[in-house]
């Protein structure tokens, strides 16, 4: 996944700009943000705290980590499996 750019504190500024009403436009030019990025982040983060927003980061991170920890498991799983019914 890639690195965003731009800390938690900053996103959640940048989102209280456009909802204080900033257009999508005058923040492009500004921060150097997408409209689409901005609108995705809306989305997923509107109404959030700084403090809220870095854990939720936090959580993705780890959410992630977990995902490919457990695939490496499984296919472990599977290599254990299928060497074992082999030998039978």
């Amino acid at each position: 996944m890639k690195k965003s750019q731009f800390t938690p504190t900053q996103i959640a500024s940048i989102l209280k700009e456009f909802d204080g009403g900033k257009t999508a436009e005058e923040i492009h030019r500004e921060h150097g943000v997408s409209k689409a990025s901005l609108y995705k982040w809306r989305q997923r983060y509107g109404g959030m705290e700084a403090s809220e927003l870095k854990r939720i980061k936090e959580l993705e991170e780890e959410n992630s980590r977990l995902k490919k920890m457990y695939a490496n498991l499984a296919m472990e799983l599977d290599v254990a499996k299928y060497l074992i019914e082999k030998k039978l």
